[in-house]
């Protein structure tokens, strides 16, 4: 308890900071910093608990478990390019967001009933199970909703050409990870410690507090994220249905579906190839036929930036699956004489980002006042190649500190600061760009691809934490063997992208980049009957 509270306590003034720095942005982002804040207290929460909560309540195998782990995070990026598409087209991203937080609520709450833990040689009671199960589609839907948009709220409170952007986007990052960190300490602290249920049951209350915020400082988003289509929304579709109803209806119809996919990797894998050749093929196709050169050329640089993200989440996603459970079993994580919970360390990737993501905010800032900041391409090689040097570093560590031994504590501590470091180098400044390198009526679709990238991470880092996932003495050589490949991969291609950034600058055209509503558009955006 008392290295939770600690932690905490280092967290605020780091809040206090960011806060301090938003004084000079629009009202509207503080609703938003804190809005999704809570969302990713309940996320975060849930997920540091989520693979020993198979392995520890189900005593599902680490194999198996980290395929159910795999199809969950990959569904929770696949739904948003639906959300992002529907918002673009009919809810707006507001009514979106909300829908969205209703889901998780229910679905975060519905986590907190776990049943009777499962004793050795037994199944699992299926009611309990399949209301696991159902919880889990609950909260992929919501984030699916949810994720994309509210990143495009953000975006529609600044012109493409602000200087603020990066910084914003930036400030937006560390609400995401102040709630990320206290979600992970106190959830994962309350899960392991007291019961699964106090754990899963916090981070429902969170993401009710984030629904509470959310709509009570609407009024300050200034009409940011309403509905572009309003009487497309409200137009009678089938059986006196209006699209409004039709898409609740969608969305119950998709939530079972989801419910009976999310325990199936093989299945999630066939949909996310599927998801992702149809989503892209959609987009070329639209960006080759209603879009002027340089917006077409903007959105092939937007799409190069996604597939980064690929690799870069596939292996930072052992965070929640093969790192923690590595944490748990070969780390010797006595901390001033307590044994800290494996599951709490899921909390020191988000509270670095409290404390540098406002200073490389400051930095991009005033680099980019005297035209040093390096661009988009450059900043994500740079990340990918700390991403690598992060796992070769623990992989170091362990080596030195002999076979059968303890890794010391330190090294987690510095995986999760490297990746960190590379992390603030990607995520916030590609939200940015998706934002600035899209045009208006394709904003939530792109912002949705960028997640259903994440997805496809995460679906990857399944597979990895997989071949992590040996039996017996060697166990720990495996992991280190597999950490020790994919950091040297991480650090190559991260140097091959800074070579060619200077292609995808030119295909960005930022010196055209207008701050006109739908500029660079060849037609308005398509509506249908």
């Amino acid at each position: 308890m008392q290295f939770v509270l600690a932690i905490t306590a280092v967290a605020l003034p780091g809040m206090l900071f960011a806060l301090f720095q938003m004084r000079h942005q629009p009202k509207g982002l503080y609703i938003l910093f804190f809005a999704e804040m809570w969302e990713r207290f309940s996320y975060y929460g849930m997920r540091a608990l989520l693979i020993f909560y198979l392995t520890k309540h189900f005593l599902f195998g680490e194999s198996q478990a980290y395929g159910i782990y795999g199809a969950y995070t990959t569904l929770v990026y696949i739904l948003p390019v639906i959300g992002g598409v529907l918002a673009d087209r009919y809810l707006g991203q507001r009514r979106a967001v909300a829908i969205g937080a209703v889901l998780l609520v229910l679905g975060h709450l519905g986590m907190a009933i776990e049943g009777e833990p499962v004793a050795p040689g037994q199944s699992p009671n299926e009611i309990i199970l399949n209301v696991f199960y159902l919880s889990l589609a609950l909260i992929i839907m919501g984030v699916g909703f949810l994720k994309a948009n509210i990143s495009t709220i953000v975006g529609e409170l600044y012109p493409k050409t602000d200087k603020r952007r990066d910084g914003a986007f930036t400030l937006f990052y560390v609400g995401i990870n102040l709630g990320s960190f206290l979600g992970a300490a106190w959830a994962g602290f309350l899960g392991e410690t007291y019961g699964w249920k106090y754990g899963f049951g916090l981070a429902g209350v969170g993401m009710l507090l984030g629904l509470i915020v959310f709509v009570w400082g609407t009024p300050w988003l200034k009409g940011a994220g309403e509905s572009r289509n309003p009487e497309l929304l409200a137009r009678k579709r089938f059986a006196g249905l209006s699209t409004q109803w039709l898409i609740y209806l969608g969305t119950f119809v998709t939530t079972i579906l989801v419910w009976l996919m999310v325990r199936d990797q093989e299945a999630v894998g066939y949909l996310l190839s599927a998801a992702g050749l149809v989503t892209v093929a959609y987009i070329y196709y639209r960006s080759v036929f209603t879009l002027e050169r340089h917006a077409r050329d903007r959105i092939i640089a937007a799409m190069f930036l996604i597939s980064i993200q690929v690799l870069f989440w596939a292996l930072f996603e052992q965070a929640g699956s093969s790192l923690n459970v590595y944490t748990d079993q070969q780390v010797d994580r006595t901390i001033f004489g307590q044994e800290v919970p494996a599951s709490v360390f899921q909390s020191l990737n988000a509270g670095y980002i409290i404390y540098l993501g406002p200073l490389l905010a400051a930095l991009w800032v005033f680099l980019a006042k005297r035209g040093l900041e390096p661009t988009a391409p450059q900043k994500f090689g740079l990340g990918v190649i700390q991403l690598g040097l992060g796992f070769l570093v623990l992989v170091w560590g362990a080596n030195a500190a002999g076979q059968g031994n303890l890794t010391p504590v330190i090294f987690i501590f510095l995986i999760y600061l490297l990746h960190t470091t590379g992390e603030l180098c990607l995520s916030p400044v590609g939200l940015s760009a998706m934002t600035r390198l899209s045009v208006p009526s394709m904003v939530g679709l792109i912002m949705g691809t960028w997640f259903l990238a994440s997805g496809a991470g995460n679906f990857v880092a399944a597979m990895i934490a997989q071949a992590t996932a040996a039996e017996g003495a060697d166990g720990e050589n495996v992991v280190l063997t597999v950490y020790s490949y994919v950091g040297w991969l991480a650090v190559a291609v991260g140097v091959g992208l800074i070579l060619v950034s200077p292609l995808i600058n030119y295909l960005m055209h930022l010196n055209t980049l207008s701050d006109e509503a739908g500029a660079g558009e060849k037609k308005k955006a398509l509506t249908e009957a």
